[in-house]
């Protein structure tokens, strides 16, 4: 379930699987300037967070990807394949976290994500703009 980055195959699947899954982000809080959508593979590589993935007879479906501080996991991306949606693969990557306090932010227009976290014990613990017109939603769980 841990993805090896330093595997070229695996990092090019995650990385494929990433620009898809925030491509429908960006459509739906109308604005493409997320971080990730334009990330290179060697940015990916690099990025120090750790990852869990799941797979299904097609490759990679999704991915979470964490860092601890202190106690708490810090949710740093949660990406699902679209030919994935709404097959409880979110649910399943956010079940193989760590236990502990969880934090995570998305976008605050980004409807299925806030619905998603919510439903799983997540309470808003502020916004902010991160561009004219675009907010981030900040949600954490005890």
């Amino acid at each position: 379930m841990i993805l090896d980055l330093s595997d070229g195959t695996v990092l090019h699947e995650l990385w494929t699987v990433q620009r898809l899954a925030y491509a429908v982000e960006a459509e739906i809080i109308g604005f493409d300037g997320i971080p990730p959508l334009h990330e290179s593979l060697d940015d990916l590589g690099s990025c120090g967070e750790t990852f869990l993935g799941l797979h299904d007879d097609e490759g990679l479906v999704g991915a979470v990807s964490y860092q601890m501080d202190g106690s708490t996991v810090d949710i740093c991306r949660l990406v699902v394949h679209p030919r994935a949606f709404r097959r409880g693969v979110a649910s399943k990557l956010l079940d193989a976290l760590p236990s502990g306090p969880q934090t995570v932010s998305t976008g605050s227009r980004n409807a299925p994500a806030l619905a998603l976290y919510r439903g799983r014990g997540f309470v808003v613990v502020g916004e902010r703009e991160v561009a004219p017109g675009v907010s981030i939603t900040d949600l954490a769980r005890p």
